[in-house]
C-alpha cells in the first residue's frame, strides 16, 4: 500500500509537472496563449477548450492545475492589450452578429485590429504631411536656392502597430474603462507630431547650363538645403507622448508581444513543407567574407533536424534556436549548437509549441552569453549598417517573403557592395546570396516583440 501511495503520489506530481509545463507555454510568465497563435477556427476560448479536453486525463488528476486551466481565458484577456476586444469590459460581450463573445470570435477580434491598423496608417501618413510642411516652410525662410528631401518612408511608414497599441493600453492601465479603439486614434493623432522629425544640410552644388545670350556652357553654383525625414521611433513616443515609466514600459512590451503571438505575425515560425527530412551534415561552415567570422548552422541539418525542440523539432521550430547558435559561437569562444540551445530555450520558457520561439528568446540568449543586445527597428536602416561594419551580428524576425511563408528567424552578418550578407539556419543557399536592404526592412515582421524586428548583438 505504501508502495503503492508512493507511485501515485510520484504520477501525480509528475503529471503535475507536465501539466504546468503546458500551461508555462500557453501563458508564459503571464503572457498570451500559445494555443492562439494558430489562429484556433474556434477563437482563443475554443483552443483553451480544445486544450481542456486534450489532457482531460492529466487535469483529472491535478486539481490545481484544472483551476489554473480555467482561468486562462480570463489570463489570456488581460494579458492582450484590451483595446483589440473594444474595450476589456467587452470582452465577454456578444456581438451584433453572432451569440459568441468577442473573445471567441476572431473575426471580431481581427476587425477590430484591422479598424486600428487603419488608423495607425492614418495617423503615420498625417505625421508625414506635417514634416513636409515643417520642411517646406524652413526651405522658404532659409533663403536657399533649392532642396533635397530624403525620406525614407515615402512609400510606406514603416513602424510598429503591435508596440503602439500595447503602449496606449499600458499607459490606460489605471482607466480600463476608458480604453476604446476611438480614445486610441484620438490619443495617438493628438501626439503627431512627435513621430517624424528632419535633419538638415546646406550644400553648394554646381550644374551645367546653356547661356541663352552666347549659346556656351557655363557653370551655375546653387546653395541647396538637403533635409533627411527621421522617423522618432516607438520608444521616442512612449516618452514623449504617453510618458510611460518602467513598469508600464514593460507592460506594453508583454501586450504587444502578446498581441504578436495571437496575430501570428512572424511567430508562426514552422517550415510548412519540411517533411521529416534532412539534409547532409554540412560539417564545419564557416563564412569569412564580412567583418566578423560567422560559424554557420542549418536547422535541416541531419545532426539536428530531428533534435527535439519541446515537443516539436528543430527542423520543423528550431530557427530561433539555430540563429542564436550562429550567433553565440561566433562572437564568444564558446560553440553551442543548435540541439543545446534548443534545450536552454525550451527549459528557459521561450519554446513555444507548434509555432517556434517567443521573440523574447533573442536578447535573453544573447543576454545568458555575455553577449550585448540592444533592440532595433526597420524604421533605423543606419543603425543596422553600422553595427554590421562594426563586425556585430544582428537577428531578424522575418515575415512572409523571400525567407518565409510564415515567419522566421535569420542572422545579418555583413556588408559587402552595399549588399547585406545573411546566414539564413533554413538555406545554405541563401546564405551565400547578397541581399537589398530594403528587401529586408520590407519584409521584416511589423508585430514584433521584445525589442525586435531587429536585434543588434556583439
Amino acid at each position: 500500500m505504501e508502495n503503492e501511495q508512493k507511485s501515485g503520489l510520484s504520477e501525480t506530481l509528475e503529471t503535475g509537472r507536465a501539466v504546468a509545463h503546458m500551461i508555462r507555454g500557453a501563458v508564459k510568465a503571464g503572457k498570451a496563449v500559445s494555443g492562439a497563435a494558430k489562429g484556433a477556427a474556434a477563437g482563443p476560448y475554443g483552443a483553451v477548450a480544445g486544450a481542456l479536453w486534450e489532457n482531460r486525463r492529466l487535469v483529472g488528476k491535478v486539481i490545481i492545475a484544472v483551476v489554473a486551466l480555467l482561468l486562462i481565458p480570463v489570463v489570456f484577456v488581460v494579458s492582450l492589450p484590451a483595446v483589440i476586444f473594444g474595450g476589456l469590459s467587452d470582452a465577454f460581450s456578444s456581438t451584433a452578429l453572432t451569440d459568441a463573445p468577442i473573445l471567441n470570435n476572431n473575426a471580431a477580434i481581427l476587425e477590430n485590429v484591422s479598424e486600428i491598423t487603419a488608423a495607425i496608417d492614418g495617423i503615420m501618413s498625417g505625421g508625414l504631411e506635417d514634416t513636409m510642411k515643417q520642411i517646406e516652410a524652413d526651405f522658404t525662410s532659409s533663403g536657399a536656392d533649392e532642396m533635397e528631401v530624403i525620406n525614407p518612408y515615402a512609400g510606406s511608414p514603416l513602424y510598429n502597430a503591435n508596440q503602439f497599441i500595447g503602449m496606449y493600453c499600458a499607459y490606460k492601465s489605471g482607466d480600463y474603462a476608458g480604453i476604446s479603439i476611438s480614445d486610441m486614434e484620438n490619443t495617438l493623432r493628438a501626439g503627431q507630431s512627435h513621430l517624424y522629425s528632419y535633419t538638415q544640410a546646406e550644400e553648394t552644388r554646381t550644374r551645367t547650363e546653356t547661356d541663352p545670350a552666347t549659346g556656351k556652357e557655363v557653370s551655375v553654383t546653387e546653395d541647396w538645403r538637403v533635409y533627411t525625414i527621421v522617423y522618432n521611433g516607438e520608444a521616442y513616443f512612449s516618452e514623449q507622448v504617453f510618458g510611460l515609466n518602467g513598469e508600464q514600459m514593460a507592460l506594453a512590451n508583454d501586450y504587444a508581444q502578446n498581441l504578436s503571438l495571437f496575430l501570428g505575425d512572424g511567430m508562426m515560425q514552422g517550415i510548412t513543407e519540411w517533411d521529416g527530412k534532412s539534409i547532409p551534415s554540412l560539417g564545419d561552415v564557416r563564412f569569412t567574407d564580412g567583418v566578423t567570422e560567422v560559424v554557420y548552422y542549418n536547422q535541416l541539418d541531419e545532426r539536428y533536424a530531428g533534435k527535439p525542440y519541446g515537443t516539436d523539432h528543430i527542423g520543423s521550430h528550431g530557427c530561433g534556436p539555430t540563429a542564436m547558435a550562429i550567433v553565440v559561437s561566433s562572437l564568444t569562444d564558446r560553440t553551442v549548437d543548435p540541439a543545446a540551445m534548443a534545450e536552454w530555450s525550451y527549459q528557459s520558457g521561450y519554446w513555444c509549441k507548434d509555432s517556434g520561439s517567443y521573440h523574447a528568446l533573442i536578447p535573453a540568449a544573447a543576454r545568458n552569453w555575455g553577449l550585448n543586445v540592444s533592440g532595433c527597428t526597420a524604421a533605423e536602416p543606419q543603425r543596422i549598417l553600422d553595427a554590421l561594419a562594426e563586425g556585430k551580428l544582428v537577428v531578424a524576425i522575418m515575415s512572409q517573403g523571400h525567407f518565409t511563408k510564415s515567419g522566421h528567424f535569420i542572422v545579418l552578418r555583413g556588408v559587402q557592395n552595399g549588399k547585406i550578407l545573411v546566414a539564413d539556419p533554413a538555406s545554405y543557399h541563401r546564405s551565400g546570396q547578397m541581399w537589398d536592404l530594403s528587401v529586408i526592412l520590407r519584409e521584416a515582421s511589423q508585430g514584433a516583440a521584445a525589442g525586435g524586428p531587429f536585434w543588434i548583438i556583439g
